[in-house]
């Protein structure tokens, strides 16, 4: 199964499960920036136990490495696990949507777009670039998450809401890493 198959399935799965989602991570960058090839699908949910009932029905499967207790632990701690296809080794990660203001912002303005040839909810390019900058940051300046979001500000330049940046950016302290996003891009032109 491809990358491709793999979360067609999981969309499928959560849609059917009555799940909200948003598709994040690098895919969601790829699709509204710089395309790069990547190892795993981030997905934010918004899960609750009957949820993990159903996702276990349809990936407790042979070919799925679906571990239903690890599910129960990121659901409680709201952290995340994954989903293995074992036949492709291709990973799904799904992280389970927290009550912070950012998680809560994003998951409120995620668009549909066709990925494909599914309609599946993304993070708006906004929130795509921001979570790159958090991730930036915390892991002590990567400079690939940093790239991911440069990427996504060359090709959505002037459609990006600014002060939507602008203020997130200083409620997550990354504003110096936005600034960064900025003056590399503004280089490029």
């Amino acid at each position: 199964m491809s990358q491709a198959e793999l979360l067609k399935e999981a969309v499928r799965a959560l849609d059917g499960a009555g799940v909200g989602y948003l598709l994040s991570g690098s895919l969601a960058s790829s699709l509204q920036g710089e395309p790069r090839a990547t190892h795993d699908i981030d997905l934010v949910a918004e899960l609750d136990p009957r949820m993990i009932d159903a996702l276990a029905a349809v990936f407790g499967a042979d070919r799925y490495f679906f571990d239903e207790i690890a599910a129960r632990d990121a659901l409680q701690r709201r952290g995340m696990f994954n989903l293995i296809d074992t036949m492709s080794g291709d990973k799904l990660d799904l992280w389970i949507l927290t009550d912070t203001p950012f998680d809560r912002s994003r998951f409120d303005r995620r668009v549909l777009v066709e990925v494909f040839g599914i309609e599946v909810a993304v993070s708006a390019p906004e929130d795509t670039m921001l979570q790159k900058l958090v991730w930036s940051d915390k892991s002590g300046g990567s400079e690939r998450q940093l790239r991911d979001a440069i990427g996504v500000y060359e090709v959505q330049a002037g459609f990006l809401d600014e002060e939507y940046l602008d203020r997130w950016a200083e409620e997550l302290g990354v504003t110096h890493l936005l600034a960064e996003v900025r003056q590399t891009a503004h280089q490029g032109e």
